[in-house]
């Protein structure tokens, strides 16, 4: 993917790696949402941090960063803190020794939980490119965000496929929720038009790779669209 002249490679977990910078970009984790719902009463499976961590643990090994950027949203919550665990934590020490790493301010996590590994910061710039947790308004040029959960279908040998995906245009860029809970918000979804008022393509997850499809080919998600990404990651559950 081209964002406003830097070029990325989008890796199947949903990261996106800038080689020229050693950069790997992740956004909305959503760690511990889990134990937020279990809190409220609405169980699932406590994992999604541990799941989360894993594919986070197999992006960097394989890239090697020597910066991390999560774009905000991290955490579900101001007091996720307070229900991960130790071996969560660990993982996240381990995953940022040796390297810079950034929490981004998302509208759920303003601040990260006390402790952590990495520091907080409004927003990240590096040369062309600005990242941070939502797009702005008038989106410049170069603004690579997180915070809408870009979902995308297609209809492929007579079949719906409906995945995750990064949303670009040549100048600016949406990525996929990271998250195993995180929901998904379709590309076609009025929500998206101001920060890709023409033509743009999705570039959908899959197993091993992602793939590119122009926004012209796209259909619209529906409530029955099978969204479990098969990628090791739990299916959308809002």
């Amino acid at each position: 993917m081209l964002i406003n002249g830097a070029r990325m490679l989008l890796h199947a977990t949903g990261a996106m790696f800038w080689p020229a910078q050693a950069l790997l970009v992740v956004a909305d984790l959503h760690l511990e949402k889990g134990s937020a719902y279990a809190a409220r009463g609405r169980f699932l499976p406590p994992y999604d941090t541990a799941q989360t961590l894993r594919r986070l643990t197999r992006a960097i090994d394989e890239l090697d960063p020597a910066m991390v950027v999560c774009l905000g949203d991290s955490f579900h919550d101001a007091e996720a803190g307070g229900r991960i665990g130790s071996s969560d934590i660990a993982t996240i020490a381990d995953l940022a020794r040796g390297r810079r790493w950034f929490w981004v301010a998302g509208n759920h996590d303003p601040e990260p939980p006390p402790g952590l590994a990495g520091e907080a910061v409004d927003e990240v710039r590096l040369e062309q490119i600005v990242l941070r947790h939502q797009p702005t308004e008038r989106p410049p040029a170069g603004e690579v965000v997180g915070h809408l959960h870009p979902k995308a279908a297609v209809r492929l040998h007579g079949r719906r496929l409906t995945r995750r995906c990064f949303v670009g245009d040549g100048l600016r860029a949406v990525l996929p929720a990271f998250g195993a809970y995180a929901g998904g918000l379709d590309v076609l979804d009025p929500a998206f038009a101001p920060v890709f008022p023409a033509a743009f393509d999705a570039y959908l997850l899959g197993r091993d790779g992602v793939h590119r499809y122009p926004s012209r080919r796209l259909v619209p998600v529906t409530a029955d669209d099978s969204v479990l990404h098969k990628l090791g990651n739990a299916g959308e559950t809002g």
